[in-house]
Parts: structure tokens; C-alpha cells; sequence
């Protein structure tokens, strides 16, 4: 079986995803699994791909999220372990499919991660992921009603997963989407924003 190359998970990304906000959420998560395996001295390709593959099917069947992914990779014959780890982050929510890697734990605390860092980044006068900090990060965790969508006992229940405290988790995940910057949209103005 061959390892699945990043090329040809950004090509089924293109072909399954129109979404553009989906698009960049995909390459925040790839950009975080990427950082967190070197981090790890894991494969960071392997971890990038994965990331980057995980909500294929969420544009177009949203109502059967991660089983129409499950179905694609299966039918372009990607591994096991890939398709496994990519079922595990809807677990107990789509799927039954429990994180028990260190990959597999990552995927799982900061799919959801990455969606607060991303509103918090916009609220800024730079509209920049560069100069977001930990501690605007936890701030707005703490407001329930600012990115009510993001799960935050999912992100809280992966941090336990993989014993860390959620303020290395948010750092880390941050440091991941910072070295993403422009690919992600979050570039923004950092200096002229903080010239005005």
C-alpha cells in the first residue's frame, strides 16, 4: 500500500472542498499537525497529510462527516492507519473511533483549537495570527459566546489525552498556524496595526 503524498491530499481537498473558510481550516489543522510531530520527532509528513485530509467530506455531506471521507480514501486506497486516525478526531461525535495514538490524540485537541485561534485572530485590529497571543486565546475561551461553535470540551478532553495543559496546547497550535500565515489568510497587517 502507498503512502499518500501531500500533493495528492491537497488535490482530493480541491476536488471535495469549495468551501474557501473550509479550505483554510484544512491547512491551519495540517500546518498544527505539522509542528506538533516535529515537536514529537514524529513523520511530519505523515502528520501533515493527515491534517490536511481530515474534513474532506464535511462540504459536501456535512450529514455523514468522516464516513464519506472513510469511503473516498478507501476507494484512492490510502492506508489504514490514515483513515483510522482521520476517523478518530469525530469521535463521539460522528464516529466511535477512539484516539489512542499520540497522532491520532493531536488530530483530535486541536481540529477544534484551531477554529478559536482563527476567530480570535480576526477580532484583532491586525487581523493576524502573527501577533495573537496565548492569553487573548484564553481570554475569549472563557466568553461561551464568542465562536459558540467551537467545542471546547473537545479541545479540553484532548489536552487531557495527551497530558499537556491547555495553555502549551494553544501555544503550540498557534506557532503551527503562525508558520502558515499567509496560506491560511491570517497574515493580516501586524505592524500597521500596531502603528494605528
Amino acid at each position: 500500500m502507498k503512502v499518500p503524498t501531500r500533493e495528492e491530499a491537497w488535490k482530493l481537498v480541491r476536488e471535495y472542498i469549495a468551501n474557501d473558510n473550509l479550505i483554510k481550516h484544512v491547512l491551519s489543522v495540517e500546518a498544527a499537525m505539522r509542528y506538533f510531530a516535529r515537536k514529537r520527532g514524529e513523520e511530519e509528513e505523515k502528520w501533515g497529510v493527515i491534517g490536511l485530509a481530515h474534513d474532506l467530506d464535511y462540504d459536501r455531506y456535512p450529514d455523514q462527516h468522516c464516513k464519506m471521507t472513510e469511503k473516498i480514501l478507501r476507494e484512492y486506497d490510502w492506508p489504514e492507519e490514515y483513515i483510522r486516525a482521520i476517523l478518530s478526531h469525530g469521535w463521539g461525535i460522528v464516529t466511535e473511533v477512539e484516539p489512542v495514538t499520540p497522532l491520532e490524540k493531536t488530530l483530535y485537541a486541536i481540529d477544534e483549537l484551531t477554529g478559536l485561534i482563527t476567530a480570535v485572530a480576526l477580532m484583532r485590529p491586525s487581523k493576524s495570527v502573527l501577533d495573537t497571543e496565548v492569553s487573548s486565546v484564553k481570554k475569549k475561551w472563557k466568553e461561551k459566546r464568542f465562536a459558540a461553535g467551537v467545542d471546547r470540551t473537545v479541545i479540553e478532553r484532548g489536552a487531557k489525552m495527551l497530558g499537556v495543559e491547555l495553555t502549551d496546547l494553544i501555544a503550540d497550535t498557534l506557532a503551527g498556524m503562525c508558520e502558515a500565515a499567509d496560506a491560511i489568510g491570517l497574515r493580516g497587517n501586524p505592524q500597521g496595526a500596531a502603528r494605528e
